[in-house]
Parts: structure tokens; C-alpha cells; sequence
């Protein structure tokens, strides 16, 4: 039987309003791609998602199957975008148009490799445009305490307000099912 935990994590949303609120880090950076992922892929949703979120303990799909995965990346309202730094997939943003004309910032972050490198603000500021431009009448996001320290400056830094914080229980910690679950640090 496992010990309780009162471990908390703090969860905030932050919203956009208008593209004018909008403060884009446009900085060029040498061999920066940004595509859509045109052809749904569960596998390689899947992939993202575990590659970035499994670090800040993202939830809720661990037990997921192809079924699930394939209906949620087929869904029309549904965009991901990569962020390839000269060919590697450096993160990825998903968004989600939402039926009162919103469009979420589902997904968002980069590979532990490319974290540190400039990439972040960028990325983030290439999100916020696309969901302006499949317009949206509000863009919105949450993030938690579980995520990277950076992650909730970086969205007020372009322009995001934060609107709601709640308490609740943390995510569990997880391994990743990447490398068979065997994290046993970065490479030499």
C-alpha cells in the first residue's frame, strides 16, 4: 500500500483577449522549421506527448490505447504543430478550437535536449499567431506548478493574463515509457 501524499500543485489559467495583447519573441533562429503535422499520426502524438510531458508529470493518457489516441488526433477542431531545429523535432503546441470560438493552447512544450536554447518564447509566439489566424475570440492555456519553472513567465512574457489559479492534488510522478521506462540520465 502506498503513503498519502499531500504533495499540491497549483494549477493557473491565462487567457488572451484580443491579438493586440499579443508580445511575439520573433528572434531568428537558425534552422527553426514550424510544421503542421498535415496527416493525423497517433504514434507520433503519442511520441510528443511523451517525450515532453512525462518530465512535468502531464496526466490523464498513460493508460491510452490507439483507439484513443487516433480518435483524439482525428478530431477536426484539433491542429499539433512541431518545431523542428535543423531536422530534430525540438517540441510541439496543439491546439484545440473550443465550441464558444476559443481556441486552447492544449500543448505546449520542448524536448529536454532543446530546453535552454532560445526556443520557448518563439514557439510560443508561433502558437498564439496560428490560433489568431483560425479565429479565435479568446486563446487561452494552463499550466501547473509540475511544469518547467519557465513556463508560466514565458506566458505572461507574450502577452497571456492570468486569470484563474486553483489547488489541487499533484499529478503522479511517472517513468517514461521511452528507452522501456529506463530514465538513467542524460548521455554522456
Amino acid at each position: 500500500m502506498t503513503e498519502p501524499t499531500s504533495e499540491r500543485k497549483t494549477t493557473f489559467t491565462l487567457e488572451m483577449t484580443s491579438p493586440d495583447q499579443a508580445r511575439g519573441k520573433r528572434t531568428h533562429v537558425p534552422g527553426l522549421e514550424i510544421r503542421r503535422v498535415q496527416i493525423p499520426c497517433p504514434e507520433f502524438s503519442w511520441f510528443l506527448h511523451e517525450a515532453v510531458g512525462t518530465e512535468y508529470r502531464w496526466g490523464g493518457r498513460e493508460d491510452w490505447g490507439r483507439r484513443q489516441w487516433t480518435q483524439r488526433v482525428q478530431r477536426p477542431e484539433m491542429e499539433t504543430w512541431v518545431g523542428y531545429l535543423s531536422g530534430t523535432p525540438a517540441g510541439y503546441y496543439e491546439l484545440e478550437r473550443q465550441p464558444d470560438g476559443s481556441v486552447r493552447i492544449l500543448h505546449f512544450g520542448l524536448m529536454p535536449a532543446f530546453v535552454g536554447k532560445g526556443l520557448g518564447g518563439r514557439l510560443l509566439t508561433e502558437a498564439v499567431d496560428r490560433a489568431w489566424a483560425i479565429g479565435a475570440v479568446r486563446v487561452w492555456v494552463r499550466t501547473c506548478s509540475h511544469d518547467h519553472p519557465h513556463a508560466l513567465s514565458n506566458y505572461l512574457a507574450r502577452g497571456f493574463t492570468l486569470v484563474g489559479q486553483t489547488q489541487g492534488p499533484a499529478n503522479r510522478a511517472r517513468r517514461s515509457a521511452l528507452f522501456g521506462g529506463r530514465d538513467d540520465g542524460p548521455a554522456e
